[in-house]
């Protein structure tokens, strides 16, 4: 994982920290410093052994639904490996008097509280979620590769800009006493099975195009290649 500064000035493997799946600690004691919520990463990893890559952000047009009883749901053929439910995590639950109540994930207990979340049966090795809301904090997203993870959280991002959008227009027409999913036609189950199909062998398309837009842009440096 990156060291401890913005995502968008990592430039050279310098930038770069290599951390133990067991407990997230450095492989190297002299490494530099790194993120407090590594322990997302690692506990996901630890559990799971199908995903080989997970993003954790801060996205803004999630978080309404992190903190309201509306129901998170895929509005279109691009977020079908939302599923029919998407899980929030409130960090509240698993405090203990010791920690920080920042609603950063800081230690391997809080981390493993977030993982269980991506699968409903208890000690399953098989994720069941792709993505996870984090109560005023934003989300988590894993996939089995990086590129299908970066799709997930770009599509997870859109999807709630579309059901927001979708939910103002009806208040909009109905009025706002409207029951809050009443009359959205949310992706049904054969549908989002098909498209989460689609997604997994499209990936690479847009992958390429966010890959130019990066290298295209005056705002990154490549040290590595």
């Amino acid at each position: 994982m990156a060291r401890f500064i913005a995502p968008g000035t990592i430039s050279s493997e310098q930038d770069l920290v290599e951390y133990h799946v067991s407990d997230a600690s450095s492989v190297d004691p002299h490494a530099p410093p790194g993120y407090a919520e590594r322990f997302i990463h690692s506990e996901i990893y630890k559990q799971y052994p199908s995903v080989n890559s997970v993003i954790h952000g801060h996205t803004e047009a999630v978080i309404p639904y992190s903190i309201s009883d509306v129901p998170f749901r895929a509005c279109f053929h691009l977020a079908g490996f939302l599923g029919t439910h998407v899980p929030v995590f409130d960090i509240a639950k698993y405090y203990q008097a010791e920690d920080k109540k920042d609603l950063l994930v800081r230690n391997t207990r809080l981390g493993s509280a977030l993982a269980a979340y991506f699968s409903p049966e208890e000690g399953s090795r098989e994720t069941s979620h792709s993505v996870v809301l984090m109560r005023g904090h934003g989300l988590t997203v894993v996939g089995p590769s990086i590129e299908d993870s970066v799709l997930r959280a770009v599509y997870t991002q859109q999807n709630a800009g579309i059901q927001t959008t979708a939910l103002l227009t009806r208040a909009a027409h109905h009025g706002a006493a409207t029951e809050a999913s009443a009359s959205l036609a949310f992706l049904g189950e054969s549908e989002i099975k098909d498209a989460t199909d689609m997604t997994t062998w499209s990936a690479l398309r847009p992958w390429r195009l966010w890959v130019r837009e990066v290298e295209a842009s005056n705002l990154y440096t490549n040290l590595v290649i």
